[in-house]
């Protein structure tokens, strides 16, 4: 059986593998497997095609393994800092307030 396995060791940096795992392989089994993957397990949230998933998750055929890193930075934050460095100011997508001109 076929999956795939995508991380991001670094900030700008993904790394893809596809894994041959055999029937009723687990989550944990298929990263234990990948040699290119050596981080520790439990300090990681791990998901399979965006939603996460416990590491004793059943794989099927195709599935795409996706092991997420902690935030650096608070995303609100960063949206912020990004807009102050290009001068912007932010805009918010909501209604103006009844009356105010």
């Amino acid at each position: 059986m076929r999956v795939e396995l995508v991380w991001s060791p670094l900030a700008g940096d993904v790394q893809h593998r596809w894994l041959e795992v055999g029937e009723g392989a687990t989550i944990a089994s298929a990263l234990r497997a990948c040699a290119d993957f050596s981080l520790a397990l439990d300090q990681f949230r791990v998901g399979i095609w965006g939603r996460v998933r416990p590491l004793d998750t059943p794989l099927r055929e195709r599935d795409r393994i996706e092991v997420y890193r902690p935030l650096t930075v608070d995303p609100m934050e960063a949206r912020r800092l990004r807009y102050a460095k290009r001068g912007e100011r932010i805009v918010s997508r909501h209604r103006p307030k009844a009356g105010g001109g």
